[in-house]
């Protein structure tokens, strides 16, 4: 008797625990009660079932938790060690696509926890104006833990989507002399032309320990490009791809695709690699891999990113109809890009790349390379996150590489080294060479120049000869892109009227004129159709030169 007296006193007291048989509990015990299960249940899955409800499945769920926890702290924990170990595992299409899958299952998972967490609060008990409360707080924390396990999942999933499409599956490359060299080229893919003709032309070479950078420029009129060795092109031009103004680097792409693509059994794109192959001869550097950006949509990846912000050195015209394509007179512009600092969108950020009018083609140079530093500059975490989508789905209309998706991990781990530093810049033209150097160069010069620029960004960082502190090669005497493109306003810097640029960042944006009177869009467009264009040269001299902010 005693023993059975113990047994029912014990039965009872389990009966009356508040957590687990609420029915005896007050109505603000049972109210407690049910936010606390919402948030065991989002802090701890699993934790409320084990107090409150079916002990077997809570014991399942807690040990995921804990497994899910172990997981995370090993990853900061390499994040720490072996950052690139971890954004490989990220990128790589296999293990994305089981990490797609596990997120998706614990997204499921945990949905069902919260589901159960509802059936354990019992809303029924609740007092009436309880309810609309704790149903809040539960989907709160459902979006809060398993929406947003869901929402990586997607992203994980597009992401991954997006690297299949633009990059390559091929083998991975090997640094050279310490360096990752690309290739970057920007042009347009129109209906009448087969293939991209690229209109930019850029190497960014990248330390391979510091991710330290130097973008080097080559014009797109440049004459004479040697290709390099074991190129199939030597056979056609072992001199160089010399046949007079008709072959300048830029056509070689076309050329190849139309007339040559057969050197190139089995290359996905023969004519961006005959060009990879001329830059590399023509720089005196191996160049492992390149990029193809297509200028037409390359809008779309600006505005999937929010825009860029950039000081601008000089009024930038949006040209209008072309009327004399050899001698580059066009008509009215249909807008101008100001002086001074400017946040553009895509359709700005392509002119202000693109925008050739008024000024020679290295002003626009320089303003291409100040619009992919601003872009490298202000595509941070926080940015990628909250656009990751619109970004990813931009890049696959607008990137095409023959990059190994398999390394990708590693090089963006560079990139992220490479935040902060300063980027080593070249041009093969004015300001760093004589305006008519890319009619006849001198190769000599060319790879002299280079070595330099890649020495000062090298891991060791010693600065070398005719690069300056700030990165950018100082120009000769009397060249410069706003030298050739008419005479300089009063308003200029004195360094700038010697033949020497300024650092990037250290310029004042020309907003008026000699007279002092505020340059507007008015005033340029009046001498336009006056046919005054010298004195719009002179006022818009200054826009090559650029910072990103």
């Amino acid at each position: 008797m005693a023993s059975s007296s113990a047994l029912n006193t014990g039965s009872g007291a389990s009966l009356t625990d508040p957590v687990r048989y609420p029915v005896s509990a007050s109505s603000a015990v049972r109210t407690k009660r049910a936010f606390v299960l919402v948030l065991l249940t989002l802090l701890v899955p699993g934790s409320a079932q084990l107090v409150a409800g079916d002990r077997k499945l809570g014991r399942t769920a807690l040990r995921v938790t804990l497994c899910v926890w172990a997981v995370l702290l090993l990853t900061v924990v390499l994040l720490l060690v072996n950052r690139s170990l971890v954004i490989s595992m990220v990128t790589n299409p296999v293990t994305s696509l089981v990490l797609v899958v596990l997120l998706a299952a614990l997204a499921l998972g945990w949905a069902f926890l919260f589901v159960n967490t509802l059936r354990l609060i019992r809303p029924v008990l609740l007092a009436p104006q309880a309810r609309p409360a704790v149903g809040i707080a539960l989907v709160v924390a459902l979006v809060l833990g398993s929406g947003s396990v869901g929402y990586a999942a997607y992203l994980l999933n597009v992401g991954r989507n997006a690297i299949g499409n633009i990059f390559s599956s091929g083998p991975a490359i090997k640094p050279v002399e310490g360096r990752y060299n690309f290739l970057m080229m920007g042009g347009d893919a129109g209906d009448d032309r087969t293939g991209r003709r690229p209109d930019s032309l850029s190497v960014l070479s990248v330390d391979a320990e510091t991710g330290q950078t130097a973008i080097i420029s080559v014009p797109r009129n440049f004459q004479n490009a040697q290709f390099s060795d074991g190129s199939p092109m030597r056979a056609i031009y072992p001199k160089g791809y010399n046949c007079g103004d008709e072959c300048l680097i830029n056509a070689i792409n076309t050329e190849v695709t139309n007339e040559h693509a057969n050197l190139y059994p089995g290359v996905a794109d023969p004519g961006a690699q005959a060009t990879m192959e001329a830059v590399s001869g023509t720089l005196g550097m191996q160049i492992q891999a390149y990029v193809l950006v297509d200028m037409d949509g390359f809008s779309k990846l600006i505005d999937a990113m929010g825009g860029i912000r950039i000081k601008a050195g000089g009024w930038v015209p949006i040209s209008g109809e072309t009327i004399d394509e050899a001698k580059g007179i066009h008509g009215m512009p249909l807008g101008w890009i100001p002086a001074g600092e400017n946040t553009l969108d895509g359709y700005h950020a392509l002119w202000y790349g693109r925008s050739r009018e008024f000024v020679d083609d290295y002003a626009r140079i320089a303003r291409q390379q100040c619009v992919q530093q601003a872009m490298l500059k202000q595509l941070d975490p926080a940015t990628l996150l909250s656009k990751f989508e619109d970004i990813a789905n931009a890049g696959t209309k607008v990137v095409d590489s023959n990059i190994s998706s398999a390394q990708l991990g590693s090089f963006l781990d560079l990139a992220i080294k490479a935040r902060g530093t300063d980027v080593k810049r070249l041009t093969i033209g004015p300001p760093d060479f004589d305006p008519s150097f890319s009619t006849n160069p001198d190769f000599n010069r060319i790879h002299d120049r280079v070595d330099q620029l890649l020495a000062s960004a090298s891991a060791k960082g010693a600065q070398s000869a005719g690069i300056a502190d700030d990165g950018t090669a100082v120009p000769q005497a009397g060249a410069g892109h706003v030298q050739a493109a008419g005479t300089l306003p009063a308003t200029l810097p004195a360094a700038a009227k010697a033949g020497q640029q300024p650092p990037p960042s250290d310029f004042t944006p020309v907003t008026t004129t000699p007279d002092g009177e505020p340059i507007t869009e008015a005033m340029l467009n009046q001498f336009k159709r006056e046919g005054d264009e010298q004195a719009i040269r002179q006022l818009v001299a200054t826009n090559g030169q650029c910072a990103p902010l």
